[in-house]
């Protein structure tokens, strides 16, 4: 662990890391990347996947799972997102930001209601560092945790990671792309000490997902070469990284045309590892897409998030029904301590602030400087404008 290493060494060494291209990769060979990724799981026991879906999940990097989750569990999540909304509705009505908090709007359309007074509102909400209970719910409910041990080995205790989110995904012409993530490898957000680790996403969306919607996209194979592709920064207005077309072909071996498109009713999880490359759609629809995405990898490993958030302890391998302390650790919002390492910090917080920066970053070629890059250190306003 580097737990003790300085910011402005981190800043010294992901500044020098944007000059990189191709191949991203420098601790490991291809050949000991590809193994690494034969070496993720072991052999099928009886679990929550059947041998198929075991299968899937090492060959295409991802499995679909339905109806898997009670649907009183993530009723228990909207429940959480609706006094998210709620709260934060009030919060900016007090501020004077919106005239009107349209609390009786419900689950479905207060977001979109305040985004249309109060522009990229769905960013505050994704910000939102803090768990909520009925998100804990859904993260260690037994048959969450029981997949997790399955693919890792029951003999391994099994953590969660940091990087947790709720999608807060509005109509296109609202988010104005803030909520459409485009292709990229998990791995991409992540120091190089964990990519060649298996970490484990689940896909839950609290409404169905559909294509009209937003639902995610899904290039099978894209993890079996280990690699991690070279990717960019930042698309278009947002945070986000970037992987090409033509950079999944040419280093991942694998074409985009052959996507699959996931749509995932209520109540079914989608399944994927940090390698495989994905996106999200456009929400064409009049309502909101909302979704989390929650992780997990093996007790021990790097989570790629030196000095920003540590992993929680979700499982053992001696007692299954162990639980989490979730107390502090839910309350430690990651996304602050991964703008303080990167950026000025602000003369005095904005809770009203829609930027979002991290290492990531300073991890790729800057293709194009935005809102969310201004408050970067040692970063040249010049860069190109895309």
């Amino acid at each position: 662990s580097t737990w003790g290493i300085s910011s402005v060494r981190m800043r010294a060494f992901l500044l020098q890391r944007r000059t990189i291209v191709g191949v991203a990769n420098t601790r490991l060979t291809p050949p000991q990347l590809q193994q690494s990724v034969k070496n993720w799981m072991g052999k099928y026991g009886a679990g929550p996947l059947t041998q198929a879906e075991f299968e899937k999940f090492a060959t295409d990097g991802w499995v679909l799972k339905p109806q898997f989750l009670p649907h009183s569990v993530l009723e228990g999540a909207i429940q959480s997102v609706t006094d998210l909304v709620d709260k934060l509705a009030h919060r900016l009505h007090q501020a004077g930001k919106i005239s009107d908090p349209c609390s009786n709007a419900g689950f479905h359309k207060q977001l979109i209601l305040l985004e249309k007074q109060f522009p990229h509102a769905s960013v505050l909400l994704h910000k939102h560092g803090v768990l909520p209970e009925g998100i804990q719910k859904v993260w260690e409910h037994e048959k969450m945790l029981d997949v997790a041990s399955q693919i890792y080995g029951w003999e391994n205790d099994i953590v969660g990671h940091p990087v947790w989110n709720l999608r807060c995904k509005t109509p296109e012409a609202l988010s104005q792309g803030q909520a459409t993530v485009p292709w990229h490898q998990d791995s991409s957000y992540l120091d190089e000490g964990s990519w060649d680790k298996l970490l484990i996403t689940a896909w839950i969306p609290l409404v169905d997902a559909t294509a009209k919607n937003g639902c995610m996209q899904v290039v099978s194979g894209g993890h079996l070469s280990g690699v991690t592709a070279h990717h960019t920064c930042c698309v278009g207005g947002t945070w986000y990284t970037e992987l090409t077309e033509d950079e999944m072909k040419s280093t991942l071996g694998v074409d985009p045309k052959n996507a699959v498109t996931c749509e995932v009713p209520f109540g079914s999880v989608l399944f994927l590892n940090n390698l495989v490359p994905h996106r999200s759609l456009p929400n064409l629809s009049d309502s909101i897409r909302w979704s989390l995405d929650l992780r997990w990898q093996r007790f021990g490993e790097p989570n790629g998030f030196d000095g920003i958030k540590e992993s929680i302890l979700m499982r053992t391998a001696s007692d299954r029904s162990y639980k989490p302390n979730w107390t502090e650790w839910a309350q430690k919002n990651r996304q602050t301590a991964a703008r303080d390492l990167v950026a000025e910090p602000p003369k005095e917080e904005d809770e009203f602030d829609t930027t979002i920066s991290g290492p990531w970053m300073l991890r790729w070629p800057m293709v194009n400087h935005n809102r969310h890059t201004r408050a970067l250190k040692n970063v040249s306003s010049s860069w190109t404008k895309a």
